[in-house]
Formats: C-alpha cells, structure tokens, sequence
C-alpha cells in the first residue's frame, strides 16, 4: 500500500493516486481536500521540497514498503562480492570530473593501489572520482566492481548503464541501504591473506555519509570484519582539514574520547603516503611506480 504521486514544480498542480481510493487519480490545483493536496502539504510529506529541474517527478513508495525487495537487493550485492573478491572501497565525490586536479591524484591512487595490493577495486560506479579510481584500476589491469545508484550528484543521473564497464561487473542498485551493505562487505577481511581497504576521497554529503556510517561501525566494532580493515581519508589540498578540526573540537566537547577518530582512520595528504601506509599495514615492499604527491 502506498501513494503515487506525479506533479510538476511549475506549478501546485499534483497527481494523487490513493489505493485507499480505489486507486482513482485526480488532478487538483492546491486546494487540499479530497485526492487533492497543495505542494506545500506534499513537501509536509516528503519531509523536505525535492529540488528537481525536470518538469514531472515520480515518487513510489510501493517498493520501500516491502523488506523482501531490499533483501534480495543486499544478497545481489553479496553475490557480486563473491564472484569478483573484496578488495578496496572507494568512497568519493561524483563531480569532480577529468579537469580536476584531486581526479587525476585519484586515478593515480587507484592505480597503484590495486598494483600493491593486487585485488579488486570497488567503488559506487559513478562518475567524478569513482570513474578515476576505476580507469586507474583498469589501467592496472586488476578486476573491477562497483554498486552504482539510478541518481548520482554529477552526470549520468538517469541511466541504470556504465558507459564501459561489463555489466557483469557492477550492479545498478534501487536501495541506497542496500549499496552501502556491498560496500561495506567488500572490504570485510576474513582471513590474514585478504588485502582490502576503505579510502575515503574528497566528497560531498554523499561521501560523507558513507564515511561516517563506516567509522561508527568500526567505532563499535560492528563491521563484521574478522581482522581489521585499514580506513585512509585522502586529504588532498587540507580538503578535510576543517571537518579534522572540528572533530577535535568535538573531543574538547567531551562528544568523543581524546585521540579516539584518530585511532579509527590514517590522515594522508597525498599518495605516497597513502601507499606507504598499506604497505606497512600488510608488510609489503613499496610499491616502484612514484605516485603523484
């Protein structure tokens, strides 16, 4: 049971289809009685305006409703992840695109990355900084997967398809909880031979949460990892340098123990130190290839 509701930002004029109702749709101009209903009461219901450009929207609530289809969705990521191995998450902005200067550091990083470790790399499949650090994976010649989402910040918003990737190797979820259960179970290690990852690249709010549900899981020891999973945040150009000061006020506040987030992740500038660091982390030789500082 649910709603559908289609409309246009142009105007108040809003679609209500009510199974309530026998399922009959009406058009209404702000009225707001019977199946008609103002966009400011849809906004009341949504919980905020859904800034769109397009002219027609469509919000389904039918599938939300239903557990066994977010289930199924987690067990396709699940799925994926076994075929294709854990290895190293990405978590990044999907604006900054080929002319930015943190796109090419990123692709440098992937590239390397997946050489010193010689695993999978994973990413959300979107553009910006997922699409560098999966070009840089490529270029390694190491596998590739990826969760992609029907909406993503930047560029290719409205397709399910990747421009290059085999469609075997990623999958196009409907269910943001969903993605981020492949996200986060990419990086599980099971065993000491496993070599995974989180990397935290320069983001947005997108990014931001992805990287914060990942540090409260390992605050609480709630990852499922059997050992433990090396977290870097990529702070190219002090891009989190305030967000790090603000976490040290929160230790100030009391809110988080002394020393406690610095525990949980390592701070790396650039990408030497982020290859030294996993290196050290799972006693490997340096990698050869001077990545770009």
């Amino acid at each position: 049971m649910g709603f559908s509701v289609l409309g246009s930002f142009g105007c108040s004029h809003v679609l209500v289809r009510n199974p309530c109702h026998g399922g009959k749709e009406r058009f209404g101009g702000g009225g707001g009685s019977g199946d008609f209903v103002s966009f400011s009461k849809l906004k009341t219901w949504t919980g905020r305006a859904l800034a769109c450009n397009k002219s027609e929207f469509v919000v389904d609530f039918e599938d939300r409703t239903s557990p066994h289809e977010v289930r199924k969705e987690i067990e396709r990521c699940y799925e994926l992840i076994h075929r294709l191995g854990r290895g190293v998450v990405y978590l990044g902005s999907s604006r900054m695109g080929p002319e930015h200067p943190h796109y090419l550091q990123s692709l440098e990083l992937g590239r390397e990355v997946a050489n010193l470790l010689d695993c999978t790399t994973w990413s959300g499949a979107g553009p910006g900084l997922m699409d560098a650090v999966t070009k840089g994976a490529l270029e390694a010649g190491k596998p590739v997967g990826g969760f992609k989402i029907g909406k993503e910040a930047g560029e290719w918003t409205a397709s399910n398809f990747h421009p290059y990737l085999p469609s075997e190797t990623y999958l196009t979820c409907r269910f943001f909880s969903a993605r981020k259960h492949g996200l986060m179970d990419a990086a599980v290690r099971s065993s000491s031979s496993k070599k995974t990852a989180v990397v935290g690249l320069p983001g947005g709010i997108g990014t931001l949460d992805e990287m914060f549900e990942i540090l409260a899981l390992i605050q609480l020891e709630r990852i499922g990892s059997a050992l433990p999973v090396p977290f870097l945040v990529m702070n190219y150009d002090s891009f989190y340098t305030k967000l790090l000061d603000f976490l040290s006020d929160c230790e100030d506040w009391g809110t988080v123990s002394k020393g406690e987030v610095a525990s949980l992740w390592k701070i790396c500038n650039n990408n030497s130190e982020a290859l030294s660091y996993l290196a050290e982390f799972y006693d490997l030789p340096p990698c050869v290839t001077q990545a770009r500082k």
